[in-house]
């Protein structure tokens, strides 16, 4: 008659570790399925490479257009991209700034050379086969090659990453108070030379208008 109570007890056990081994399956089950349905690209990744491959996109397209409006259309959309390029990297600051002064002012500047040197016919624009572009392309050549011998044999450390604090380093509070106390010299000393470039282009148009 012993031997039931202990048969019993022997049962209950069984009973209790195939029920945990059960829960424990289900719940591994439970989270593969969850892992399988989650998104591995969030919207800030997309985001990313989309507005990267159009920023890369309206370059070479810039530069490959016979028409100079056309050019510049293509440099507007790539300054709006490479804005939400800043953008998407918390740099809010840069961000705006490469829409308001390179997208509104330069470009601007750009549609007035344009109206000015009226480069409407595209037959002006056409060069022939020189030496210069041959040089060009073995330059281009060599800077590529270069670029990718850097990229893959390079065994430089890269700084860490600061993506964590980018909401608060990419403000316009923090990028002023750096200006101002760490790098206060070099940027009053940009701006001295911005200021002799201003007299500078101010006397020499005098000079022409005399």
């Amino acid at each position: 008659m012993e031997s039931v109570p202990r048969f019993q007890s022997s049962f209950a056990g069984f009973a209790r570790r195939s029920a945990c081994c059960t829960v424990r399956h289900c719940n591994q089950k439970t989270s593969s399925t969850k892992n399988f349905f989650k998104p591995s690209v969030t919207l800030e990744t997309f985001l990313f490479y989309s507005l990267g491959a159009v920023s890369v996109g309206s370059a070479l397209m810039m530069v490959t257009r016979r028409s100079p409006v056309m050019s510049a259309l293509y440099l507007v959309l790539n300054f709006f991209a490479l804005g939400g390029l800043y953008l998407s990297l918390h740099a809010q600051f840069i961000a705006f700034i490469q829409i308001l002064v390179y997208a509104g002012a330069i470009m601007v500047l750009f549609v007035f050379v344009i109206m000015l040197l009226n480069l409407g016919d595209e037959k002006k624009l056409t060069e022939k086969f020189s030496w210069k572009k041959i040089v060009g392309a073995g330059l281009s050549f060599g800077v590529l090659m270069e670029l990718i011998f850097v990229f893959a044999y390079s065994t430089a450390s890269l700084p860490p990453s600061q993506f964590e604090k980018a909401t608060q380093i990419g403000t316009v509070e923090n990028i002023g108070m750096q200006l101002f106390t760490t790098f206060l010299f070099p940027f009053e000393v940009t701006s001295v030379l911005l200021l002799a470039a201003i007299v500078g282009a101010v006397v020499l148009a005098k000079k022409k208008l005399n």
